[in-house]
């Protein structure tokens, strides 16, 4: 037949130009893709560097704020002294000596604790070493005056005290303290400003690369929806051209395979390279789980230093979770279900990309035909979900089924879905009864499950069968891609498959499936 015939010029040309048409879209999809691709690492890059830098600046925030908090800490600890010393004077009760000794004790500490806080700052540890020797002159003063009352003679202490008053020692003090918190605040709104940049470029830089990906993802569209119109219409040309042209219908129909390929392998390659962000999402979750724990730990240090121990904690210290009161727990708990809300998306999106994939490979796969006992496949089938069936107290019936010869590793899935979906959607509190029958018409095998569950209302009967999109009340577990999956699975094998519900009535899936599957893989179809 194929030497009786030859192409005119024109048929030719009518034949061969979908295929130099169609060479176009593949490679503006590669294009597009290794675009995308270098696209996302920069953003990526970039993203991940300035991440590092705003939590270093925010780190460096929280280190001034704990220098400005130590030095308040310090002249609060004099402040007390002074007073305690004062008040020990005028009524000789030992509690405010002790609480003098308690601030004067704690004084040096605040220091030490400065020191190794500034030491890479020498304004300040200047600034120190001025306040250090003064302070202790001013306690060695406050603590002569104590010695004094001890030894009745409590005139001249409170005489020594009113004379050391007016001191410069005290108001050096003061001063200093003054100077060291202003320095800690010009650091601080330095560093404020310094992350608060971070930020924005963050953002900017999340937000202009949130644009590119849309916008590669309408060209991608764009491009499908081109190569499925020229798809489209090489089929439209190929009715048209004599039906005896052999080689003009095989180079066309090559065509349209690399074209259904090149789609299959794109949208397998989009899926796969949508971990890669999601990879990086979930680091950088942990990372603010690591920030959050040091942020309320140092919370609850502060809190700890200005003598508020958490409650019904014995040694603060030892707790290993920072135990928080008011505002502060508040803000925790808030800060825990906002990371919680981004784990739950994490992993739904990572089950919805892992759905995406696996439907991809199962595309890919070639049938094998073989000879099924459908009565034997689906009573083991029943089987595996027989502790299920247990707990939904439902019994399903497997009634005498057509054999066929088709791929079983295909019908396996369907019914597993099939069977497992009535399972699942049975109505609470009534015993479950599922029927699997079947018979022979025409060449092809009817089958149907029936359930008495809930039912599908009418207007949902296609949307059920649509990828990722589901019916009624969403209290199962589910990607909305099984009934999907179905459908492709018994097109691929010649078949159709329907559905017969109504609200509260119950579902009934037909299958109709030819008895014997003549269909070719996709490397050999035509």
């Amino acid at each position: 037949m194929r030497g009786r015939f030859r192409l005119s010029r024109s048929e030719h040309d009518e034949i061969a130009a979908p295929r130099a048409r169609s060479s176009r879209p593949a490679l503006s999809q590669l294009i597009l893709l290794t675009a995308g691709l270098v696209v996302l690492t920069l953003i990526s890059a970039i993203s991940i560097y300035l991440v590092n830098k705003a939590r270093d600046d925010t780190r460096w925030v929280l280190h001034s704020m704990e220098i400005e908090n130590e030095i308040s800490l310090a002249q609060l600890q004099i402040q007390r002294a002074e007073s305690s010393q004062r008040s020990f004077l005028l009524t000789q009760h030992p509690e405010f000596r002790a609480a003098f000794e308690e601030a004067s004790g704690r004084i040096p500490q605040s220091f030490e604790r400065l020191r190794t806080l500034t030491r890479e700052n020498p304004y300040q540890q200047q600034r120190l070493q001025q306040m250090i020797p003064l302070t202790d002159q001013r306690i060695g003063q406050l603590r002569q005056g104590i010695d004094l009352a001890l030894t009745n003679r409590l005139d001249q202490a409170v005489e020594s005290a009113r004379q050391e008053a007016g001191q410069d020692a005290t108001r050096q003090i003061r001063d200093l303290g003054t100077e060291m918190r202003i320095e800690a605040n010009r650091l601080l709104a330095a560093r404020t400003a310094s992350a608060d940049v971070s930020q924005s470029r963050s953002a900017l830089i999340t937000s202009v690369g949130s644009g590119l990906v849309v916008l590669f993802a309408g060209l991608s569209i764009y491009l499908v929806r081109r190569s499925s119109r020229e798809r489209d219409l090489a089929h439209a040309r190929l009715r048209d051209i004599n039906l005896n042209l052999e080689s003009a219908i095989e180079k066309r129909t090559s065509d349209l395979r690399e074209a259904n390929d090149e789609i299959q392998r794109f949208a397998y390659i989009v899926s796969h390279d949508l971990r890669s962000p999601l990879v990086n999402i979930m680091g950088f979750t942990s990372e603010l789980e690591e920030l959050r724990g040091d942020i309320f730990r140092r919370i609850a240090e502060l809190s700890r230093a200005n003598g508020l121990p958490p409650p019904g904690v014995s040694d603060p210290a030892s707790a290993a979770e920072p135990v928080l009161d008011g505002p502060d727990e508040q803000l925790s708990q808030d800060f825990n279900e906002a990371l919680g809300f981004i784990k739950s998306s994490i992993a739904k999106m990572d089950r919805l990309i892992g759905a995406i994939l696996s439907l991809t490979r199962e595309g890919r796969r070639e049938f094998h035909p073989v000879s099924i006992a459908m009565r034997d496949l689906i009573e083991s089938i029943v089987s595996t979900v027989a502790h299920q069936a247990a707990e939904a107290d439902a019994e399903i019936r497997v009634e005498p089924l057509p054999d066929i010869v088709t791929d079983r590793i295909a019908i396996e899935q369907i019914f597993s879905n099939l069977i497992d979906n009535a399972l699942k959607y049975l109505k609470p509190g009534v015993p479950g009864d599922i029927a699997i029958r079947g018979r022979r018409k025409l060449g092809f095998a009817i089958f149907e499950i029936t359930d008495n569950g809930r039912g599908i209302d009418p207007k949902d009967h296609q949307r059920i069968f649509d990828l990722f999109r589901r019916a009624g009340p969403q209290d199962r577990p589910g990607q909305g891609i099984g009934l999907a999956h179905v459908r492709a699975l018994v097109r691929r094998l010649g078949g159709t498959i329907s559905v017969s519900s109504e609200l509260g009535a119950g579902t009934t899936f037909t299958v109709t499936l030819p008895s014997s599957w003549v269909g070719t893989n996709r490397d050999q179809q035509s």
